[in-house]
């Protein structure tokens, strides 16, 4: 089963027919819901896969690690978390810290006993503390490019603002400026899939303040987490470049840390940017 090869999708139409293949959940979030997108039966010998998208995203910034997923066995669940994509806000809060008990109402109302759980960027860093609070849930964490590892200041990045320009070529200049400095390592990366996805997402963000993952919140996090732990960046993330090893030195405050791998060609969206890579590598660690 772990030899089985999926090529990643390329074109948007691809990520479409993903999206429509899958199904839809809704859980509690207060007086709203949560939405959940799961793909594949599943192999009852091999946990579900619960996959936690970035900032400003949704389940979309795991598109091209779905389908590999579901070919090796693996149930797959992608909510978009509460404030994101087509879920509603939280009913109080708006940080990271207040959602894992949003995402335990939703593991409990879907049956999800057990699963390995899988969190990019933000997610990340709400994938520890889900696994710190929910400890009888997780049977391994897989933390991609994750922030809050220190109380050193993360270096100044010259984003775009896009919010106030009307829609135009100046606004999609800003989109593509921002993806390719914040998110990828290489101008090829950027292209009709990639920045549909980011744009998407992003319009639909209303947790905009944001702040925790500046801090070194998931770092002191990490001596409460029982679960098995992995970590993976991209070689050339810019939000750690020059800092991997300060990445690694905070996970390793795991109790049970497993180790570090960073891929090379890749910057912070390192499952979309590396896919093969990120898929051969996360097919690895959860069969291990």
């Amino acid at each position: 089963m772990n030899d089985v090869v999926v090529r990643p999708i390329e074109t948007v139409a691809q990520a479409r027919a993903l999206e429509a293949q899958a199904q839809l959940f809704e859980t509690p979030c207060g007086d709203g819901r949560m939405i959940w997108r799961a793909w594949g039966a599943g192999d009852e010998s091999r946990a579900p896969v619960v996959l936690l998208h970035g900032g400003s995203g949704s389940w979309a910034h795991w598109a091209r690690n779905i389908a590999p997923l579901v070919a090796r066995g693996r149930k797959v669940f992608a909510p978009d978390l509460p404030g994101c994509g087509d879920s509603d806000r939280p009913p109080f809060g708006e940080d990271g810290d207040v959602l894992p008990p949003w995402i335990e109402v939703g593991a409990a109302a879907l049956g999800l006993a057990q699963f390995d759980l899988v969190g990019f960027s933000f997610g990340a860093m709400v994938s520890g503390f889900y696994a710190a609070d929910y400890p009888h849930r997780v049977k391994k964490l897989v933390l991609v490019g994750p922030p809050a590892l220190s109380d050193k200041p993360s270096p100044k990045i010259g984003l775009k603002e896009w919010l106030r320009l009307p829609d135009g070529p100046q606004r999609e200049e800003a989109f593509r400026h921002n993806l390719r400095l914040l998110m990828l390592a290489r101008d090829e990366s950027v292209d009709d899939l990639s920045i549909t996805l980011y744009v998407e997402a992003l319009k639909k963000d209303r947790l905009t303040k944001r702040r925790i993952a500046g801090t070194d919140v998931l770092l002191r996090t990490m001596p409460r987490i029982g679960a098995p732990v992995w970590g993976v960046w991209g070689e050339d993330d810019i939000l750690y470049r020059g800092r991997l090893a300060t990445g690694e030195a905070g996970l390793a405050h795991a109790p049970d840390f497993r180790g570090v791998t960073n891929l090379p060609g890749a910057g912070h969206w390192a499952q979309f940017e590396a896919a093969n890579a990120f898929n051969v590598l996360l097919a690895g660690v959860l069969s291990a």
